[in-house]
């Protein structure tokens, strides 16, 4: 992972096996584990546009140098400027058990944003980080969308974007444009720990909608994202 492509380009593609090693670094020793936690998040129940193709479950955590400590429950909000579908509405999501919340893979994965984001930004920074886990089901005729509302941005100011699992699906391609709308690039997270970081200052994100390539098939596309805001009275990144 070079923190560099990041600053330098507004996003960064990193490969599972980088990824690996980099969260093997941070403490990983239990990934099966984690994975499999995706097979029980709850119904996401505000989507706009009447889907019922994501469930997801959520958790805030306060991060700084020396520690990183879960904050109480709180709903997920964003304003309209950043979501016209969802935004607007103070959207209450199932907790993010304690089990995954506090075992080695997400520590490890916290630990590894803190450490990008800080090279990044500022390494005695003092984030506000939310974690979101994912699973965008798809079916015979009704595709998937894991970015329903589109190009986007979040309204962060860091991204990170880390495959799971990914089932008897096609398509799924992040892509990326800068704020007028111009392409970037673009490329599919395949493999479990395939990953992608974004400078949500500069540039928006999107993924294709998914379509199951075996209709008899369970499909579906898992991902963790983790979003980084720099607290209240920090200095933002340049």
């Amino acid at each position: 992972m070079n923190a560099g492509d990041v600053g330098a380009r507004g996003f960064a593609f990193t490969d599972a096996a980088t990824m690996r090693t980099l969260l093997a670094d941070a403490g990983l020793a239990q990934w099966e584990k984690f994975a499999a936690s995706w097979d029980d998040l709850g119904p996401d129940t505000y989507m706009a546009d009447g889907g019922r193709y994501r469930k997801r479950r959520y958790a805030v955590f306060a991060i700084s140098p020396d520690a990183i400590v879960r904050a109480p429950h709180q709903p997920h909000y964003q304003s309209r400027d950043y979501n016209q579908l969802n935004g607007g509405v103070q959207r209450w999501f199932a907790p993010i058990t304690p089990a995954v919340a506090e075992g080695d893979a997400l520590q490890a994965v916290l630990r590894v944003c803190r450490d990008v984001f800080g090279a990044l930004t500022d390494a005695a920074a003092a984030w506000h980080a939310e974690v979101h886990q994912f699973r965008i089901e798809a079916h015979a005729g009704e595709p998937g969308r894991p970015t329903p509302e589109g190009m986007h941005r979040d309204g962060v100011d860091w991204v990170l974007v880390l495959l799971v699992a990914r089932r008897n699906v096609s398509s799924g391609e992040t892509r990326i444009a800068d704020l007028a709308g111009n392409s970037l690039g673009s490329f599919t997270l395949t493999t479990p720990m395939d990953a992608a970081w974004v400078d949500d200052s500069r540039v928006r994100h999107g993924v294709t909608p998914i379509e199951p390539l075996d209709s008899a098939l369970p499909s579906y596309r898992d991902v963790l994202v983790v979003t980084f805001r720099k607290q209240a009275g920090d200095t933002p990144p340049s």
